[in-house]
């Protein structure tokens, strides 16, 4: 059937075909609703017309979409459009393990364990969620162009398990990774999924499987009765604690497996420190699963059947294929038959064993000729002390197991106790590292402080040493520092008051006052110092000094210089004078400006000059070309006589 561009659910655009599997074929579809690519499953037609593999079907892909893991493809939607049946995926990029392993052969042990860690925690969180795989194998494990290992098609394989017989060829293409009880037909659980693990890991870290033979049902028939080859015997580079994780997981018995993919991820991390370590349990298994030996027959009898049997083949190519069909489908399901016949055990009802107390689940348990197994305590803060938290299997109405399976419970602790620890003082981090360590949850409230430094603790709402329940929270106060803002200083020396008091202000800054002083060198009215030194960085709001210069008001005066009386000692008459002295130059300056210059008459006793303006009044008298006298004063309508 071509399917492409067909919109399935009003949503759901089919682009092209990506992949084929026995159960199903793969598209490549865009979402429109959402807006993304995602990949569509749609079922093969012999699947289809089975009611009872239908409703199985849609009630496992329905729990399988209730899974969020990194490691498990997710199930985003699950429909159909009259027969047409499909499952809508998260789209990988990538090959499948199986791919990778046919590419390459033999992988590194570090990238196996790395892979078959990722694998053990999908199944980790789909077993605590009650949902068995039973079909893990390469070719259902998908490699990301990023390295990461993605679980496929969770709970088809139940739905198939449970159907019809038109299933059982797409089923026989698994039997590579079957584990013992699946291949004889009986139940199977969460150590089943850690069997066929370890046969992914097996095959990852040999290049091959463990069992091989011409037809499916000898390997199957290898899986419950053959001792497997180590792996370290085909590839001695493995090393003994990666070795014993494998034969461990492969173990025909299921209680001497790992118990749960959790326990089987916590020697995989070992592994991967120590992998020569000596601290995987691996018990011999009881002869109940020893080899056992097929008799032969005598080849010298059988050659001339052999040659006729050849020869039959060869002109009737056709029916020989029909009739080895039939006769390989009649041969598994008489092995399956005699399987489940020979143990005439009783199919019961799971039990419902949350919320009893722990003396009232064994006695149920026992009742149904059950097996009750104790796992670890555990607290909790929902189920008081000694009652149970949950089973496994998980009670479902109208679902049974066999007599003698093995229930196992966890039975509560009730909520659990811890001791606050003390944080005041503690860096942020450190405290809320310290306050998870014991169990509780930190709430933070940010807070301004002026003495604690910014990100430590100021003080915590439930004090240190107090005995609570774990899972609490507790709040601590932690410094932001002052909560003031650091700001620079600018440089407002040579601005006006107005000018550098705006930008002071426009930085946050505050004058605190004005100093004034006089320097008649600088521009009446500026700043000529500042007391905080620009570039400096402050807190904002800080005051700044400032000093400006004042220069005194226009004023008159007089300058009277006798300089006859300057020239006493020098000479003594007036000829003299004329003789002896060449020139007297008098000079006046106002501030920076000059006013008056000019020679004078040696033998004057009088020469006065009227002078104004702002500013220190200097006076100068050079003789011939020297310094005689200098005086200075300020100009407040006042005379001022050198002699």
């Amino acid at each position: 059937m071509n399917i492409e561009g067909r919109l399935l659910a009003n949503r759901y655009e089919i682009i092209k075909n990506i992949g084929n599997g026995g159960m199903a074929t793969v598209y490549k579809a865009k979402d429109h609703v959402l807006n993304r690519f995602v990949a569509v499953k749609i079922l093969r037609d012999e699947f289809t017309t089975d009611n009872e593999f239908i409703k199985r079907f849609n009630s496992e892909a329905q729990a399988v979409a209730s899974l969020t893991h990194p490691n498990i493809v997710s199930v985003y939607d699950v429909g159909n459009e009259g027969d047409l049946y499909y499952i809508v995926m998260e789209l990988i990029q990538g090959k499948t393990l199986k791919e990778i392993i046919v590419e390459e052969g033999l992988l590194s042990w570090k990238w196996s364990l790395n892979v078959a860690m990722q694998i053990a925690s999908a199944l980790e969180t789909a077993h605590k969620n009650n949902i068995v795989h039973r079909d893990i194998k390469p070719h259902n494990i998908i490699i990301t162009e990023e390295g990461v290992a993605k679980v496929t098609d969770f709970g088809i394989a139940k739905a198939v398990s449970n159907s019809t017989i038109t299933a059982f060829g797409t089923t026989l293409g698994s039997v590579h990774y079957f584990s013992p009880e699946h291949a004889r037909g009986g139940y199977t659980d969460a150590k089943s999924d850690l069997y066929s693990l370890g046969v992914v890991m097996y095959e990852m870290l040999t290049g091959k499987v463990p069992f091989e033979a011409d037809t499916p049902v000898s390997v199957a028939l290898m899986h419950m009765q053959e001792k497997v080859v180590e792996p370290i015997t085909v590839n001695p580079s493995i090393p003994v604690a990666v070795n014993k994780i494998v034969l461990k997981a492969m173990q025909k018995d299921p209680n001497l497996r790992y118990s749960s993919a959790t326990e089987m991820l916590r020697d995989m991390n070992l592994a991967l420190k120590n992998p020569n370590g000596n601290f995987v349990d691996v018990k011999v298994e009881d002869d109940e699963f020893s080899t056992q030996k097929i008799p032969t027959v005598n080849p010298n009898t059988t050659d001339n059947k052999n040659n006729k049997e050849e020869s039959f083949i060869k002109k009737h190519k056709v029916i020989a294929s029909l009739l080895g069909a039939v006769i390989l489908f009649s041969l598994t399901i008489g092995i399956t038959y005699f399987a489940l016949s020979s143990t005439e055990v009783k199919d019961v009802q799971i039990p419902s064993l949350v919320s009893l107390t722990q003396q009232e689940a064994k006695q149920k348990v026992e009742e149904l000729k059950l097996v009750y197994e104790e796992l670890e305590p555990e607290y909790n803060a929902e189920v008081e002390a000694g009652k149970i938290i949950r089973q496994d299997p998980e009670y479902r109405e109208n679902y049974t197991i066999k007599e003698n399976t093995t229930i196992k419970v966890v039975i509560s602790k009730g909520q659990e106790l811890t001791i606050v620890p003390k944080v005041v003082g503690k860096e942020k981090e450190e405290a809320i590292a310290m306050l998870e360590e014991a169990k509780l949850e930190a709430e933070i409230i940010e807070e301004k402080s002026t003495t604690v430094q910014q990100n430590y603790v100021i003080s915590q709402e439930i004090e240190a040493k107090k005995e609570v329940y774990a899972g609490g929270t507790v709040k601590i106060h932690v410094s932001i520092g002052t909560g003031i803002e650091q700001v620079s200083v600018p440089y407002v020396v040579g601005k006006s008051e107005a000018e550098a008091t705006k930008l002071l202000t426009d930085n946050k800054l505050k004058v605190k006052q004005v100093i004034t002083t006089e320097d008649s060198t600088k521009d009446d009215g500026i700043i000529l110092k500042q007391d905080i030194e620009a570039g400096t960085t402050v807190d904002e709001g800080t005051e700044v000094t400032l000093t400006k210069n004042v220069l005194p008001k226009l004023t008159n005066g007089t300058v009277k210089v006798n300089v006859k009386s300057l020239l006493q000692g020098k000479v003594e008459y007036e000829d003299e004078a004329k003789t002896k002295v060449k020139k007297v130059k008098l000079e006046i300056k106002v501030g920076e400006d000059t006013v008056y210059k000019e020679d004078v008459e040696p033998t004057k006793t009088d020469v006065s000059k009227e002078i104004s303006g702002i500013g220190t009044v200097q006076v100068r008298v050079y003789i011939d070309g020297v310094l005689k006298k200098t005086a200075s004063f300020k100009l407040s309508d006042k005379t001022l006589t050198i002699e």
